[in-house]
């Protein structure tokens, strides 16, 4: 059951602050992504390849499906016909498979670089050097068919909210300093994805322009 005032808050939020919202749906049924998208919400995120393969076919051809969990090298083939936005494009490895599958498909894929801004080992991601890396990579031509959109990251699960800030500072940071530096070899870089269910406002206060709410739209899992 969607909790349709949280996600109209949510939304206002969001539009207020210039800012795209992801409605996560992972362990979700159709039936509510079908009432979210009733209300006009047109953008979903997905953990789990498996899942968004088995909802993809029975909902609207119209909806954007974002994938935002870890995934592995070998899932790829199956995602990219029909992805929108791959958020955790968190190692070289992966990003060479998916131009390797983006050519046999003849695809241009939309992608998201995953920083390691959290504390905790269980988080994926890049760090500066690796992105300085990649992105003269692209500019020599290694992935002609991957377009670099931008940044994403996952703060610290913790109640102290300065370092959640400082995390989301840090990520900021080093995505205007990529804008600063890249702006014109990279017109589609233009998204800074941070900021989930518990800390989305902290990240909005701090520049995200896109957010990946689940459990305050669709309730706990």
């Amino acid at each position: 059951m969607i909790k349709v005032e949280a996600y109209q808050q949510v939304l206002k939020q969001c539009r207020n602050a210039g800012a795209v919202l992801v409605a996560v749906s992972k362990t979700k049924p159709v039936e509510d992504i079908l009432a979210l998208y009733g209300l006009g919400q047109k953008i979903f995120g997905e953990n789990k390849v498996q899942e968004m393969l088995e909802k993809q076919p029975l909902l609207p051809k119209d909806i954007q499906w974002h994938l935002i969990g870890h995934l592995q090298t070998n899932k790829v083939k199956q995602v990219l016909p029909f992805v929108s936005l791959i958020h955790s494009v968190d190692s070289e490895k992966l990003l060479v498979e998916i131009e390797n599958e983006a050519k046999k498909q003849d695809l241009q894929i939309n992608i998201l670089l995953q920083v390691k801004i959290a504390e905790e080992d269980t988080k994926f991601g890049l760090n500066a050097n690796d992105i300085s890396i990649i992105l003269n990579k692209a500019l020599s031509g290694h992935y002609p068919h991957v377009n670099m959109c931008g940044l994403m990251g996952m703060a610290t699960l913790t109640d102290d909210e300065s370092q959640v800030e400082n995390e989301f500072n840090l990520l900021k940071s080093l995505y205007d300093n990529i804008l600063e530096k890249y702006s014109m070899q990279f017109p589609s870089f233009k998204t800074l994805s941070m900021g989930m269910s518990g800390d989305y406002q902290l990240a909005l206060s701090r520049g995200s322009n896109m957010v990946r709410v689940g459990s305050l739209i669709f309730g706990e899992r």
